[in-house]
Formats: structure tokens, C-alpha cells, sequence
């Protein structure tokens, strides 16, 4: 299955963004989306998962979203959220997989045979830091993540 995980649109949707999420089975949101409308144009593509990050925390439209998720990703035990800083120290022996966000910066680590993935940001370029949203291709016993540069 292929996954696309996407944060920080902070209001901003790319073009290029929807193009890479085309043929996604699922969408992955790690917060600070900024805008509702983002939301529904995701879930055009595919089925959401989705936390609100700091910047959301008061958007009224945000308030039934979740801080944190935990679901399985075709046999992947998948822990989601916004801030590193709010992933727990000690993880559930089943999690596999840590999606978070906030930071702006794409970051893939393999800490034993646990991922770590954070996909960068999608939306307004922030500093000189790369603007990226992740793919996964999922399957029960492998999973395989890259980074993809939304702009030169």
C-alpha cells in the first residue's frame, strides 16, 4: 500500500503536493494544517489520519481532532503526532512506526526496527529548509520510506 505523510501545510496545499499523494491508499497529517479545506482536499484522495498541531489547537474547526493516534498501517503498529517533544519515552513494545511533524525537518531513522519518520513540511518554505512531504510503501513485514522535494 502507499502511504503519503504530509505536515505543516500551515494553510498552504501545494499543487505539488496533491500530484505526489495521487494514488495514495491512505494520507497521513501530522498537524499544523492550518485550513479545513486541506483536510477535504486530502480525503478526496484518500482515507485521513490526522492530528492538529500547536498552531490548530485553537482553530475552532480543529477542536474534534485528536492530539495523538495510534492505528495500524497494514501491520504496522503506527504511533501519530504533532510534536516529538510528546512522543512518550518508553513506547508501546508494538509500535513500529513515529510520524510526527512541527519541526520542519525532514528526518528517516531506523532506531532498531523502529521508524521515526518526520516528512519535512509541505507549506510555506520556512528558513532555508527543504519543503517535503514523505511516501511509504507499505506491506506487513517492510515498509519503505522516501522524501519528496516539492520544490527545487
Amino acid at each position: 500500500m502507499k502511504v503519503g505523510v504530509i505536515s505543516d501545510t500551515h494553510g498552504l496545499l501545494r499543487p505539488e503536493a496533491l500530484a505526489a499523494l495521487q494514488g495514495c491508499g491512505r494520507i497521513i497529517h501530522a498537524g499544523d494544517i492550518g485550513k479545513p479545506d486541506i483536510l477535504d482536499q486530502l480525503a478526496a484522495i484518500a482515507p485521513l489520519h490526522v492530528v492538529r498541531g500547536n498552531n490548530d489547537l485553537n482553530a475552532p474547526w480543529a477542536a474534534h481532532l485528536a492530539d495523538r493516534l495510534s492505528f495500524d498501517l497494514d501491520g504496522w503498529q503506527t504511533l501519530l503526532v504533532h510534536d516529538m517533544a510528546d512522543v512518550p519515552a518508553v513506547l508501546d513494545a508494538g509500535t513500529r512506526l513515529v510520524i510526527t511533524g512541527h519541526s520542519h525537518k525532514p528526518c528517516m531513522e531506523w532506531r532498531g526496527d523502529r521508524l521515526f519518520l518526520n516528512p519535512g513540511s509541505a507549506g510555506p518554505r520556512r528558513f532555508k529548509l527543504p519543503v517535503t512531504l514523505a511516501l511509504l510503501e507499505v506491506q506487513p513485514h517492510s515498509i519503505e520510506p522516501r522524501l519528496v522535494s516539492l520544490l527545487e
